[in-house]
């Protein structure tokens, strides 16, 4: 008895042994390939992003230094005129916040409607039209609507309101059409959030008697709040990072207005139009674009630590 009672332990501790041998991780040469492969591509992406970086403050702290530009005259002037000295970026970002004002109020009920329309009215067979067609909207080149808007929606405009007060060049046009261009961005992102809720959450609505529009509205939008609210702020920095719409429509000379129907240059325009001129390396009007680079990058930032921290903070969770 004691011979056998001392050797069981002995036993299990070998199959023990045998157990961990056969589910030690084996070397597998494809996994390991895949893995250093998308690890180099994330080392990539985040080492491009800091050259990026690095990039505009060098050159924005020559346009400071070098050009003798105050960030006192730069982040509270009002007037942009390199030709005598003056470069006060409100000019710019004034044009750029209109832009994207008028683009979310084009962008956002239209988008939230039809992504609720897709998510709790359209049946497979309607969903599997509509959102195509939408898609179809994301992929026409943004040269494209830029023409649009200075073509057909600037005349409507002026149809409506009088050539008098309506200037051909105009930021209300490139903000629709600026609109247009997110609304298949914002009605996907937020059709997403709205699926991911979960159906007993509606079956349970409907057993209480609620309404199809009651449970849209009352249960199923305030659940995905977060992702609704992710996808607008994606959908605002879209906006503020547009170019060719506003480089064509909006107009081709900084002017702070708060009139939408006047022509006025948003950041981007501005970046495109001077950088295609003849324009000398190291020069004070060349170190500009990437201080106005910069400005763009930092609000873009800014935008995307909101839309993380409201995702992670106002994020329901369902089981």
């Amino acid at each position: 008895m004691a011979v056998g009672a001392s050797s069981r332990p002995e036993v299990t501790s070998q199959t023990d042994v045998d157990i961990k041998t056969q589910l030690r991780k084996h070397p597998r040469v494809g996994e390991t390939l895949i893995e250093t492969f998308l690890f180099v591509c994330g080392a990539v992406s985040i080492l491009t992003t800091i050259g990026i970086v690095f990039v505009l403050a060098k050159e924005s702290l020559l346009f400071f230094t070098s050009g003798g530009v105050s960030l006192t005259e730069f982040f509270t002037g009002t007037v942009w005129q390199p030709a005598i000295g003056k470069f006060g970026i409100w000019a710019l970002m004034n044009a750029t916040f209109m832009v994207t004002t008028i683009a979310m109020v084009v962008a956002l009920p239209l988008g939230l409607a039809v992504a609720i329309y897709l998510s709790e009215y359209a049946s497979l067979r309607v969903r599997s039209i509509l959102k195509p067609v939408l898609e179809v909207l994301a992929g026409i080149p943004t040269v494209v609507y830029g023409y649009f808007a200075l073509t057909l929606m600037t005349p409507v405009l002026r149809e409506i309101f009088g050539d008098d007060v309506v200037q051909i060049y105009n930021t209300a046009a490139a903000g629709i059409v600026v609109g247009i261009l997110i609304l298949p961005l914002v009605s996907s992102m937020a059709e997403d959030a709205l699926s991911a809720v979960p159906d007993s959450l509606r079956q349970a609505a409907f057993g209480l008697g609620a309404t199809k529009l009651e449970t849209a509205t009352r249960i199923v939008l305030p659940a995905a709040t977060s992702g609704i609210a992710a996808a607008f702020i994606v959908a605002i920095s879209r906006a503020i990072g547009e170019t060719m719409i506003v480089a064509i429509a909006a107009g081709a000379g900084p002017n702070f207005t708060f009139n939408p129907f006047n022509a006025a240059e948003t950041m981007t325009g501005h970046i495109v139009r001077i950088s295609g001129g003849d324009l000398s390396y190291d020069s004070i009007d060349y170190n500009s674009i990437f201080a106005i680079g910069l400005v763009l990058f930092c609000i873009t930032l800014v935008l995307n630590i909101i839309s993380r921290y409201v995702v992670a903070h106002f994020r329901e969770e369902y089981e």
